[in-house]
């Protein structure tokens, strides 16, 4: 009998954690749960570490910490708080860790992660935008396998298959447009953070739903795919399918396109990394495409969706300009669902701090979280300029 094997979640009570925690149920006995994290959510990550049996819970708020060890109490369950409790189980040698803390948050325990030389499910797509090059240094180092978690990622990992960069001639992310891709400016001028958190197909926190709304979700995936699949940015192309049936495409120099198609539920994705090389059971809905009866296709509009621009143009400028668009941008989306500044002023915000911002390129994790740490205080200062 093959040994369960051995996993760690890093975010494990958000919407990719509680996700690969119904799988790993789903699955019984085929996975050792070593640790779960969350920043703030004791009762989820004190429910989750007892409905598996976790052997360490650790939550990154540290003032919560007599509250966790309190709901823990009669489990074997051992509990820590803090940043770097949260690194110290990254580096518990797991076989799996899925790291799915949101935001640069998660880039000391995904590079922790990645040291072990172990396998790690990457759903933090922020931490491979800011850190891409240091990532991937560090996976080859240790030997470790990174594997994509975002539908549209796993979705180019799958349809590669084994084949060669090199026959490779366009590969296609696809977009579903979010819940505003019909609007006008004008009407989008007046959307507030509960339309917007609305994502007609996916479930998903607010933060990547504004994301998706905006269209920078796709903008951060175009840099996250050029250090994934390095087959040179001007290979790299978006299209908008608003089904969200075809996850990605690639198109070989043969003339053929293979599509990843399914439901969009990303217990799909999920489920691909946790057994890969093999297959496991999943509970996701199976696709009738006699029932969709259509899928649409159409370019992006760049006009009514600038952060694509932003994204390309800092995926092209290189160095230390796609960890300050991802910071500006998450400033930025706080500040909307904070309702401090309107829906189309995240871009404009982004894009005055790119101007505003311009760092050496970073030589390591200290230097991508000065870069981080610079270009949030920029967006924050004119934040306060503007709403003075």
């Amino acid at each position: 009998m093959t040994a369960p094997r051995t996993i760690t979640i890093l975010g494990a009570t958000g919407s990719i954690g509680t996700s690969t925690l119904d799988l790993i149920q789903c699955n019984a006995g085929q996975f050792d749960v070593i640790a779960l994290t969350a920043q703030s959510d004791v009762a989820g990550l004190a429910k989750a570490a007892r409905a598996v049996h976790a052997r360490h819970a650790v939550i990154g708020d540290e003032a919560r910490l007599l509250e966790l060890r309190a709901a823990l109490v009669g489990t074997t369950t051992t509990t820590a708080g803090g940043a770097a409790a949260i690194v110290e189980v990254a580096q518990m040698g797991a076989d799996y860790t899925m790291a799915a803390i949101v935001g640069c948050a998660g880039l000391r325990p995904v590079m922790a992660a990645l040291a072990g030389g172990k396998t790690v499910a990457l759903a933090n797509k922020e931490a491979l935008v800011s850190a891409g090059d240091l990532m991937i240094a560090a996976a080859r180092a240790s030997g470790a396998t990174l594997l994509p978690v975002d539908s549209e990622h796993n979705a180019i990992f799958q349809c590669l298959a084994g084949n060669s960069l090199d026959s490779v001639s366009k590969i296609i992310l696809t977009a579903s447009g979010g819940p505003f891709r019909t609007l006008s400016l004008a009407d989008m001028a007046h959307l507030t953070p509960a339309q917007a958190v609305k994502h007609p197909n996916w479930s998903m926190g607010a933060k990547i739903s504004v994301d998706s709304a905006t269209m920078m979700n796709k903008g951060l995936e175009l840099i996250e795919a050029h250090h994934l699949f390095p087959v040179g940015a001007d290979k790299l192309d978006i299209l908008v399918h608003p089904q969200s049936i075809i996850h990605s495409m690639v198109e070989y120099v043969d003339g053929s396109v293979l599509a990843q198609m399914g439901a969009p539920d990303m217990r799909t994705p999920i489920a691909h990394t946790l057994a890969w090389p093999a297959r496991m059971e999943s509970p996701s809905p199976r696709l009738n495409l006699a029932e969709i009866g259509r899928l649409d296709f159409e370019a992006p509009d760049p006009a009514r969706f600038p952060a694509l621009r932003l994204a390309r143009a800092a995926l092209d400028a290189g160095g230390a300009a796609p960890a300050v668009l991802n910071a500006a941008n998450e400033v930025a989306v706080a500040a909307f669902l904070a309702g401090s500044i309107g829906f189309l002023e995240i871009a404009a915000r982004v894009d005055a701090v790119l101007a505003r911002v311009a760092l050496a390129a970073p030589d390591s994790l200290e230097d991508v979280l000065a870069i981080d740490a610079e270009a949030r205080l920029s967006a924050r200062d004119l934040n306060e300029k503007v709403t003075a």
